[in-house]
């Protein structure tokens, strides 16, 4: 009954900061909701790793084989503590943000209501309830790319919104032909439970995969990050970056280890394909960011880079299980390194309207916390040791070197090249804005107020910290295990 009630609470409070007017109350509903929907979350895993009787509930059972029917276990645990800590902060960067774009309410309520679904999404038991959660994560969160109402904000929504159900719906396609050959659909540890005509699994697996893979920006369905991004407000781009995309990946790494199973998997051209797609993917995200003059729109291309690391990481299959460990690892160093650099990108547009990179210059001057929280970010995302992202990347490595294949290699030195080219197209924007030239002259400090900055502090903190946390790396290995 947790399970219900951490995502059933954000939706009452949704509902309540759509209709609240007053500024100072709308915020301490919100906080209340969000706070509150976290605890619940991570107490509703947390005891359902402990007893058999919180584990299971089914909400709505529509016959004998479609249930929406929700489960706690690690996985669960792990995304959810992640969205709800990340959430928590991201909601005071916004409390300001929001006071120079307006229509508070409107973007809290949605806000909430995209919580509520990431919560449902990560408690998902069965491929149905999955499915249905991931379409409300989208139909929740495409407002937030609405949220101005512009011309170009209103292209970028429905980009957002015919990719994310055109890949949808391609993943109900291949749940389609899984019902087709008589499966239940629940998610089991090691999956493994299918049967039937093998070229059929197959051809279900890479409709899954790919469909889920629009939301994590996998090629050819990417295109909606880097329209979705520039227009929508930065808080919005922090949990779009940082952890929508996750949600895609959540849902592929449900149905790769939860029902096909990797041993079904391994060797097959399903593989193949998806580690050549997140190859792709990798080394064309970190080109067009070379070219991109928008601040944002460049952080976006980032973003299409840097997730499907984690879906190279799933799919190396390596016996050890160090790619799995990698790609939980970039999961969280991603999140928050990406949100950390969002923010700061936010702050830099709320503080002096600038928007892109050629602007920058000397703006290290101006907002000096900013710009070292952007810094600092930085080295995480390209992999700098001892940052978190470095070790992120080590086990992405690892894992792929483990296979002794030409493909993990091939993986291997793109990884490599990537981490080369997020250096070359986020260390010049730091050079400038701290080294602008004798003749530059600085206009005063404009620093953004101590409710936004705390954020981007505790984000970029967390990316230097988070090597030295041997739990979470011991949870990892866990959860890895647990997968496979």
């Amino acid at each position: 009954m947790l399970m219900v009630l951490s995502f059933l609470l954000p939706v009452v409070g949704a509902v309540l900061v759509f209709r609240e007017t007053d500024s100072a109350k709308r915020q301490k509903l919100t906080v209340v909701s969000v706070l509150a929907a976290a605890f619940l979350a991570v107490a509703a895993a947390f005891l359902g790793q402990l007893t058999e009787f919180s584990r299971e509930f089914t909400l709505l059972r529509l016959s004998d084989t479609l249930a929406l029917t929700f489960a706690a276990d690690g996985l669960g645990l792990f995304f959810n503590a992640l969205v709800g800590f990340i959430w928590c902060f991201v909601q005071f960067h916004a409390f300001g943000y929001m006071k120079h774009e307006g229509k508070e309410s409107q973007f809290f309520g949605f806000f909430l209501l995209t919580y509520a679904a990431l919560i449902a999404l990560a408690f998902a038991a069965n491929a149905e309830t999955l499915y249905m959660c991931f379409e409300l994560m989208t139909l929740c969160s495409m407002p937030l790319v609405l949220h101005n109402g512009s011309e170009q904000s209103r292209r970028a929504s429905f980009a957002y919104l015919g990719y994310s159900t055109l890949g949808a719906s391609l993943a109900l396609l291949g749940f389609f032909l899984l019902a087709a050959q008589g499966n239940d659909l629940t998610f089991i540890p090691g999956g493994g439970q299918l049967t039937g005509d093998p070229k059929t699994l197959s051809a279900a697996a890479f409709l899954i995969i790919l469909g889920f893979g629009a939301k994590a920006g996998m090629v050819p369905l990417q295109m909606w990050l880097t329209e979705a991004h520039p227009v929508a407000p930065s808080p919005a781009s922090a949990v779009l970056s940082g952890l929508i995309t996750k949600g895609g990946v959540l849902a592929i790494i449900r149905c790769t280890f939860q029902l096909f199973g990797r041993e079904m998997l391994r060797g097959t051209w399903v593989q193949t394909a998806i580690l050549v797609l997140a190859i792709v993917t990798i080394f064309t995200g970190s080109m067009l960011a070379q070219r991109e003059k928008l601040l944002k729109k460049r952080l976006a291309y980032s973003t299409v880079s840097n997730v499907s690391y984690v879906l190279f990481g799933l799919f190396v299959f390596d016996e050890l299980g160090m790619g799995v460990v990698g790609a939980l690892l970039q999961i969280v160093f991603h999140a928050l390194a990406k949100d950390a650099l969002f923010l700061c990108a936010g702050s830099v547009i709320f503080a002096t309207g600038k928007t892109k990179v050629d602007e920058l210059k000397g703006i290290g001057k101006q907002m000096p916390v900013t710009m070292w929280c952007f810094a600092i970010a930085s080295l995480s995302l390209i992999g700098i040791p001892p940052m978190g992202g470095f070790i992120a990347k080590y086990y992405l490595a690892m894992g792929a070197l483990n296979t002794g294949t030409t493909l993990g290699l091939v993986g291997v030195v793109v990884l490599m090249v990537s981490a080369l080219l997020t250096a070359f197209y986020l260390l010049p924007i730091v050079s400038a804005a701290f080294f602008p030239g004798k003749d530059f002259e600085a206009g005063e400090k404009c620093e953004v107020p101590k409710t936004m900055l705390i954020p981007q502090i505790v984000f970029t903190g967390l990316t230097i910290l988070g090597v030295l946390s041997h739990e979470l790396l011991s949870d990892c290995f866990m959860i890895s295990g647990w997968l496979m």
